[in-house]
């Protein structure tokens, strides 16, 4: 096992992502999607070659090599986030999303158990409010400040009424911001359910469920290796995974079911969730690829694309037009103090005001560099961001929905507020001459 110091992600690049250089790509959107290693492609590749794998709701053989494959990816999971196999369970699922849905469609929202989260988080949090509102269960959002931290989480917890579910990222998909993972801890102190949202965290960022024993976390995969997309993973407390409520039953999570007398029992634990049959496939590459990141060392992966991180944002605070107006506005801090590594910006004009985020996009595009242009599925973060005035923007949102709702239209209605930004993130392939791309780009813009 290589050690922290040894890594080399110089000759990283070389080696597993030389496709970046052969073909003149600055890849900036790590938080989107992480690039996936040739090692992992290869060993994946020869897996499949050497091996017989068949449906693993069976007991042939090549069903059984599949539910091996399923069984070592679980306690590679496990191992990752330096969890207790018999206090966690591990839930594969399509993607982060369909574990978040697991949460939302089977807790017992009631009118003394709301849902409490964060202003920050992306919609697949967000629409769990969906299932509160039709359980007539309260919904309160906690408020972020100026640099988009939450706004004093502990007394407005402490304020709201216990035994809800309180969501919350690790990390903003949109600023970068990590939260206080003492929030666990303290939630669950009174009382409430807590489900975190992990998936832009843990690929730089070392996560111990034992040192944070959230009640259920959600992760994509792809997001941590890049390979393979369609696998996410709900990862539970065994008790509190029991407490949740099933709507429904569907093929694998059956011990048995009856048509002619309407009776079904579930399995036990984790298959009880895993609805249809699992991607084993891609699931036997998960193993691999937590292997790889593990190797390498999550927390100095943290510190090569958090050095990336600052160097842009120091960039950015030097550049300005000819007569010494700003030309880029940083949300979120201004520091690298619980910041991963995503920097959510807009380009601004000489007057002060935001250049249309499709067109920083457009010319990023042109000089092959990869950036994210949006709001990037954070209504809560962005709204903070660019100051939206609540009334206002609820009655641009009314306007520009009657007409068929587009960006445009709303824009036009919310003039002098920037509706997107431009998001640049960093990962293990990163280094210093993508980041150099970016900042000639947003610099062509300076008049």
């Amino acid at each position: 096992m290589l050690t922290a110091a040894a890594v080399d992600f110089a000759a990283l690049r070389a080696r597993e992502f030389a496709r970046l250089d052969a073909g003149g790509h600055a890849y900036l959107d790590h938080t989107g999607a992480a690039l996936y290693p040739e090692c992992l492609v290869a060993a994946h590749t020869s897996m499949l070659r050497e091996s017989i794998l068949g449906n693993p709701h069976a007991e042939n053989p090549a069903s059984r090599a599949s539910s091996a494959w399923i069984a070592s990816a679980r306690r590679r999971v496990l191992e990752f986030l330096d969890a207790d196999e018999g206090e966690y369970a591990v839930i594969f699922t399509a993607n982060a999303t369909a574990a978040l849905g697991l949460v939302a469609s089977g807790f017992h929202f009631a009118q003394d158990a709301p849902f409490v989260l964060s202003a920050d988080n992306h919609n697949s949090v967000n629409g769990i409010r969906e299932f509160a509102v039709r359980a007539g269960a309260p919904v309160h959002y906690l408020a972020l400040d100026a640099e988009l931290r939450l706004d004093a989480p502990r007394d407005a917890l402490a304020t709201l009424s216990g035994g809800g579910l309180f969501a919350f990222p690790a990390q903003s998909n949109f600023s970068g911001v990590k939260h206080p993972l003492s929030l666990v801890r303290h939630a669950r102190a009174l009382g409430y359910t807590v489900l975190l949202d992990a998936a832009a965290f843990v690929p730089t960022s070392r996560l111990s469920l034992r040192e944070v024993p959230a009640d259920f976390v959600a992760l994509s995969f792809y997001k941590l290796f890049g390979y393979p997309t369609g696998i996410g993973a709900l990862v539970a407390r065994r008790e509190s995974l029991a407490a949740l409520q099933r709507p429904w039953f569907s093929g694998g999570t059956v011990r048995f079911a009856s048509v002619q007398n309407r009776m079904h029992e579930l399995l036990g634990s984790e298959e009880a969730f895993e609805d249809g049959t699992a991607n084993y496939l891609g699931i036997a590459a998960v193993a691999a690829g937590l292997g790889f990141l593990l190797d390498l060392d999550v927390e100095e992966i943290g510190r090569h694309a958090n050095e990336l991180t600052l160097r842009l944002i120091e960039a950015f605070a030097s550049l300005t037009h000819r007569r010494g107006a700003p030309l880029v506005r940083v949300y979120g801090p201004a520091d690298g103090r619980d910041r991963g590594a995503t920097v959510a910006f807009n380009v601004l004009s000489a007057s002060g005001e935001a250049v249309p985020f499709a067109q920083v996009e457009s010319r990023a595009r042109a000089a092959m560099v990869s950036v994210r242009g949006g709001c990037f599925c954070n209504p809560g973060a962005s709204e903070a961001a660019f100051g939206f005035p609540a009334a206002a923007a609820g009655r641009c949102l009314e306007s520009a929905s009657s007409e068929g709702w587009t960006l445009e239209r709303f824009g036009a209605c919310m003039r002098g507020y920037p509706v997107g930004a431009v998001r640049a993130s960093f990962g293990l392939s990163s280094n210093v001459a993508d980041l150099e791309r970016l900042v000639a780009v947003v610099e062509s813009f300076a008049s």
